[in-house]
This record gives structure tokens, sequence and C-alpha cells, in this order.
């Protein structure tokens, strides 16, 4: 089975984002006052292929782990998708 993963990664509660804060203080100067709390992430897209559900988000999270994210500042949130294989 083929799975399309979306992880989306953002930096844990508490620990200072500076590119979202940067952000935050532009958008008066853009007309967006009533905006806060902005926190950036990234977004990583691939497919992934694995017997089953549970095995491809135990790959993932594994993958997430050792390196797509920094687990000491960072969380990871990933969805899963069963994608049609062309025949």
């Amino acid at each position: 089975m083929r799975f399309a993963v979306l992880v989306e990664v953002a930096l844990r509660p508490g620990i200072a984002d500076p590119q979202g804060a940067t952000i935050e203080r532009s958008l008066p100067a853009l007309g967006f006052d009533h905006v806060s709390g902005v926190r950036t992430g990234k977004a990583i897209r691939f497919s992934i292929d694995a017997d089953g559900e549970a095995s491809a988000r135990d790959q993932v999270d594994e993958l997430c782990r050792r390196f797509l994210t920094n687990p000491v500042i960072e969380d990871a949130r990933v969805t899963l998708a069963e994608e049609a294989v062309p025949r």
C-alpha cells in the first residue's frame, strides 16, 4: 500500500519563534492590526510504501524522530492518506 504523508512541524509551546515574531510585528504596517500569536513551522509532503497504516505511521514517526524534526524543541503532526496506485 502507498500512503500520502503530510508532516507538519512546529516549535513546541514556550520555544521562542523569532520568525513568527518578525511576521507579527510587520503585520500592522500592512493593515492587519488584529492578528496575534503568529508561529511559524514547516510542512513536509511525501509518499511511503507500507503493509498498512500502522506500519506507515511507525515508519514516519521514526523518520520524524531521527531526521525531520528536533524532538527537543519541535512537535510533528502526521497525516496519512491511502493513495491509489496505478496498475
